[in-house]
């Protein structure tokens, strides 16, 4: 392809809306081009970097035996009533009518659909196990779409669902596609670790996110510093590496004055006391009740545990109103003492606690020397925290490190979630009626793009991986006006061409710093740059903008060592 035929519009400046790296240089390089919030187009250059992770996903979907089909964008409404997520999938899920009046979403997965499907299609345990996947557009109302593809309303995606006769397969097929996933991720080029994570909104018995490991990624990932452990933040455990334990005395309730201190760092500093003293009380609305949860002073609840052991559909933080009416104090002086029908939910790191500080239901004091079982009762004790650097590993006893990743890709163990509600059933060896049992496997196909640049770039542009690049190599000639220099880089590209190589002709007229400076933004691994100066020597060069290196070397010599280099990048 030759730079003139193409549309590569790069840019010196950076996009005035751009945060991350990956924004700033798919929008210079001319990958991209915004239409609306959350919204881009993708430039030639970025069609043919997606073209290629597809070709990879496909191929290796084929390997681990799944079939490609293609579903419809639009769902009727129908469908995911029957799934029960039609109302609580929450305000991404875009709604929209025809001229009838029908409800329909624009798809942000396709778990109902390919449900009725299988269930309309599938009436033996013969026709079983079954793995299905596409690659197609979602959409998702992003509260706020933010740093370009990363986290737009519409996106590439692939998603895949298996279904199987029972746990035991649905397992077999689960690691299969682990497997896959992890073949994928290595072959785009990518540093990721897969981590345990948290089913959210897909909902499923566990899960596994692939992150791609990077300083400017939104996730958290928390791994053993020894063993293999690793998960994202809102799934991940440990243990307190300084426990609180019981003291042997119990002390006499006492309510203190604390005026105009509502944030535990005020309250330690005017007790001077440390915050593991204290216990602090999160009021929650679970689905239609409100609910306590405790936590020791210098923990944060995690609202995913939360919701999960509390096994409601939607839980949110009470507004100040609320809290007043339901404490007669404002935020920041809630606790557990005197409340009256509602249910006390507590991190295992109050357990064991004693004469501890908590907030006293009334403006401007708290209560000192407060006792589980004397002052007041538990309902329910379980893992309701974030974990911190300074706990443990669960697993080993090690410490945790916390690194940061970009999440590409999700493989779920659904389960019966969505066969039950949607009844996709079939007939086993003795005729009988057997729920199946699916799995659901998504990559991020755009954010792929985003995550590779943010991992692989330098002060002068983009270094793609081989795999992904939109081409192999780029041929520069510095001048084009110049008959030799351009009959040289026509020879070369004759000859690459029959070799068939991915090339990019940069064939312009333009000035040779503003080529070479473009061929670095776009990131093409392999340059061949033709001048006079090295033609007088019978040689051309041959730059490589990962490592840097420049050979020089003569037109015989340049298929043999592009074949080497390519398969050593």
């Amino acid at each position: 392809m030759k730079w003139s035929q193409t549309l590569i519009p790069t840019l010196k400046e950076n996009p005035a809306d751009a945060e991350l790296i990956s924004h700033k240089l798919m929008v210079r390089a001319g990958i991209i081009r915004k239409l609306s919030s959350g919204i881009y187009s993708l430039l030639p250059l970025g069609f043919k970097i997606l073209q290629k992770i597809e070709k990879i996903i496909r191929e290796e979907m084929e390997y681990a035996g799944a079939s490609e089909l293609l579903l419809p964008i639009l769902s009727p409404s129908e469908l995911w009533k029957e799934s029960g997520r039609w109302d609580v999938y929450g305000k991404e899920l875009i709604r929209i009518k025809d001229r009838q009046n029908r409800e329909f979403a624009l798809g942000p997965t396709h778990e109902e659909i390919i449900t009725d499907l299988v269930r309309k299609e599938i009436k033996t345990y013969k026709k079983l196990p079954i793995n299905l996947y596409q690659i197609q557009i979602k959409f998702r109302d992003e509260i706020r779409p933010r740093f370009g593809v990363m986290r737009a309303k519409e996106f590439m995606m692939k998603d895949g669902y298996s279904f199987d006769r029972d746990e035991a397969n649905a397992e077999r097929t689960y690691k299969k596609m682990y497997d896959g996933y992890y073949k994928i991720f290595s072959r785009l080029g990518l540093k990721f670790k897969a981590v345990e994570a948290d089913t959210g909104a897909i909902g499923g018995s566990f899960s596994h996110e692939f992150m791609v490991l990077a300083d400017s990624g939104e996730e958290v990932i928390v791994s053993c510093s020894k063993c293999e452990y690793a998960a994202n933040l809102e799934k991940a455990s440990g243990k307190n590496s300084d426990v609180t334990s019981k003291t042997g005395k119990t002390e006499n309730l006492q309510k203190i004055n604390t005026p105009n201190i509502k944030t535990v760092e005020e309250l330690t500093k005017f007790l001077n006391c440390s915050a593991k003293n204290l216990v602090k009380t999160i009021i929650c609305k679970a689905d239609k009740e409100y609910i306590a949860a405790l936590v020791r002073g210098d923990y944060e609840i995690n609202i995913n545990k939360l919701k999960n052991i509390l096994g409601c559909c939607e839980l949110t933080m009470a507004q100040a109103e609320d809290i007043r009416k339901l404490t007669n104090a404002p935020i920041g002086f809630a606790g557990p003492v005197g409340f009256k029908n509602i249910k006390i939910i507590a991190d295992e790191s109050v357990k064991n606690m004693s004469n501890f500080i908590t907030g006293s239901n009334e403006a401007d004091t708290h209560l000192m020397n407060v006792n589980i079982n004397r002052d007041f009762k538990i309902d329910l004790i379980g893992d309701i925290r974030l974990v911190k650097e300074s706990d443990l590993c669960d697993l080993c006893g090690e410490k945790l490190v916390f690194t940061r990743g970009i999440e590409v890709g999700h493989v779920f163990k659904l389960g019966t979630k969505y066969s039950k509600a949607l009844n996709a059933t079939y007939l086993d060896e003795q005729g009988k009626d057997q729920i199946m049992v699916m799995g659901c496997y998504g990559i991020g196909v755009t954010r792929i793009i985003a995550a590779s640049i943010e991992q692989q770039y330098d002060e002068n542009g983009i270094i793609w991986p081989v795999s992904i690049a939109p081409y192999q190599i780029l041929i520069t000639p510095l001048n084009v006006k110049d008959d030799e220099i351009k009959t040289t880089a026509d020879t070369i590209y004759n000859i690459l061409s029959k070799e068939k190589f991915d090339i990019l002709f940069d064939d312009r007229d333009e000035t040779a710093g503003v080529k070479l400076k473009d061929a670095d933004l776009i990131g093409i691994p392999l340059r061949i740059t033709i001048g006079s100066k090295t033609l007088k020597e019978g040689k051309v060069e041959l730059y490589v903008r990962k490592s840097k290196e420049v050979y020089k070397i003569s037109k015989e010599e340049i298929v043999p060592k592009i074949k080497e280099l390519i398969s050593s990048i």
